[in-house]
């Protein structure tokens, strides 16, 4: 599965360190704490309207069409899918009643909840999914998340030149109104969180008439239906009156402002304009913890921050010489110097290849004590490595970055920590834009040098990471496997995970495939970003959820 724009490493590389970590992209929280209760006079009102920071959408506002945060915010709010996430990534039943694997996780009976209704009046179906989903993956309708459906039989013949535009995915039958079954590819014990995710949006009738016109207005399954929409100004939603889940909202709803510039909305924010931010400015991020004006949020994220050593480096390949290096290179960064240091505390020492916001994370891994900095051990390794086949004097060990992604400071830093402990060259290597860092990488051009790489989920599982960045399958292009590592035992261990009986098993054989990679150490982890934000002095509920996006339904205000 790719990667959508919303959260490649590209939109994740570009914010990371741009913004120190924040989230790319929800108990309310006390001034300058990180989520206790905070005492008030005043009571909250449960139909007072919340203003949020929000960025002009990219694209129309259609599940399978957004695929970046400004879009993203609103279109999750107003609509439910087969399962719901809570804070803590944890997926729920929400339009589904069931979702029942075979016995080899290769098949799905789905049945939906009762009584569920868009914000139109008109019920949700079992049509209402296969539908959506057969336009959603036809690339006669261009849509951006179609390669999310790729695992559905009949995939390949919806990208087929010339498709009609209303085909029908073949590997997805309609029982009756409330059951469908759908038919994979290959075998998936996490479809049933996959579906969670934007793209597996229901549609309503109505969209098929005027898929343009349903953008700029569109219908609502989810809390909140849409009001109305001024481009680059402001996005209304308010409760939707139908919905008949179990999301409880606790104001009357809200006003997405598009602000350009952060640093003007988290002012807003300090003189009580706006009601909440999800990321802070760089000319905050020292100060917005101890800033008396704001509620201040700061708790670790789900974005994972990395440089990635391509397999074809030479001296560091995936044999006895190159785990030593890359393991030798790994402990020799002082990574609780660099986030204390250039990140002002605004991320937290790695323990993984995922995320503490991800169900499944771990930090009891075997390996896991590879990404500690610890000079005595990585001087030993790299000793070792010189062993088999000596690094030349002469050579530096080169970290790239692109410079318009904020990154200088802690790719310098690494850099001495590096040349510092082993005793040899290191330099970080800027190059001028994303685009072209991004652009090379794709290119295979960086091989003899690492380089820089960030990881969001598109769905809250370990295999989001694993399988998008080290899989076999998703390197020489097909994914965003860009050093091109492969091993055999890995791949073994992700398609085992695929056909686990349940989520817990599944995590499990996730985690083993982890430690293999603390020992191969394709990329080498550096930090998890933290989600940060702040609200207005009167809001209440101020949190964010596992992607970094606020959770609306939360929030509140003094009246």
């Amino acid at each position: 599965m790719k990667k959508s724009s919303r959260l490649t490493v590209a939109s994740a590389a570009i914010c990371a360190l741009a913004l120190l970590a924040s989230g790319c992209g929800s108990g309310g929280s006390s001034t300058n704490t990180e989520g206790a209760e905070q005492s008030s006079s005043s009571e909250p009102s449960n139909n007072a309207v919340v203003s949020v920071r929000g960025c002009e959408p990219a694209n129309p506002l259609i599940p399978s069409s957004t695929a970046e945060s400004c879009g993203g915010q609103v279109v999750d709010a107003i609509s439910s899918k087969l399962v719901r996430f809570d804070g803590q990534g944890k997926a729920h039943n929400d339009l589904a009643s069931e979702i029942k694997g075979n016995d080899d996780m290769s098949q799905y009976r789905i049945t939906l909840a009762d009584g569920r209704k868009f914000s139109d009046g008109t019920p949700i179906t079992a049509k209402s999914f296969t539908r959506a989903w057969s336009w959603s993956a036809n690339a006669s309708n261009g849509q951006l998340s179609a390669s999310f459906f790729s695992n559905i039989k009949g995939f390949n013949d919806l990208q087929r030149q010339g498709a009609p535009a209303d085909a029908q995915f073949s590997g997805l039958k309609v029982i009756d109104d409330k059951t469908f079954t759908v038919d994979l590819n290959s075998p998936s014990s996490t479809f049933p969180i996959q579906v969670g995710y934007t793209a597996f949006a229901p549609l309503p009738e109505s969209f098929y008439k005027d898929p343009k016109a349903y953008g700029e207005n569109p219908v609502s399954s989810g809390p909140y239906q849409f009001e109305s929409w001024q481009h680059n100004a402001m996005i209304k939603l308010r409760k939707n009156n139908e919905y008949g889940g179990e999301v409880k909202i606790q104001n009357g709803g809200i006003d997405y402002k598009v602000y350009t510039d952060l640093g003007s909305a988290y002012s807003d924010v300090q003189a009580g304009n706006l009601d909440v931010i999800d990321r802070i400015p760089t000319s905050a991020v020292k100060t917005f913890m101890t800033d008396s004006m704001v509620q201040s949020y700061n708790k670790p994220g789900s974005s994972l921050q990395m440089f990635t050593i391509p397999a074809a480096m030479e001296h560091f390949g995936q044999d006895q010489e190159g785990r030593l290096r890359r393991q030798a290179i790994s402990m020799a960064i002082d990574r609780k110097m660099l986030i204390d240091k250039v990140l002002g505390g605004l991320g937290v020492q790695p323990t993984d290849f995922t995320a503490p916001a991800i169900p499944g994370y771990s930090k009891d891994l075997k390996g896991s004590e590879n990404l500690k900095y610890n000079a005595k051990k990585a001087r030993e390794y790299w000793a070792k490595a010189d062993a088999i086949s000596k690094w030349p004097a002469d050579r530096s060990f080169r970290m790239l970055y692109n410079v318009d992604g904020g990154s200088k400071d802690f790719y310098d830093g690494m850099a001495n920590s590096i040349k510092n402990t082993l005793g040899i060259k290191a330099e970080a290597t800027p190059v001028p834009t994303f685009s072209e860092f991004r652009g090379n990488i794709k290119k295979r051009l960086y091989t003899d040098a690492a380089f820089r790489s960030s990881w969001s989920p598109d769905y809250p599982s370990p295999e989001s990471y694993l399988m998008s960045n080290f899989a076999g399958s998703a390197a020489d292009g097909n994914g965003s496997n860009d050093g091109d590592y492969r091993n055999p035992k890995f791949d073994a261990l992700l398609k085992q995970a695929a056909k686990a009986k349940d989520t817990d098993e599944a995590n499990r054989l996730f985690q083993q495939a982890e430690e293999i990679l603390l020992q191969d150490m394709p990329a080498v982890p550096l930090y998890y970003g933290n989600n940060n934000g702040a609200s207005a002095k009167k809001v209440h509920g101020m949190r964010l959820g596992w992607d970094g996006y606020p959770i609306f339904s939360e929030l509140s205000k003094d009246q």
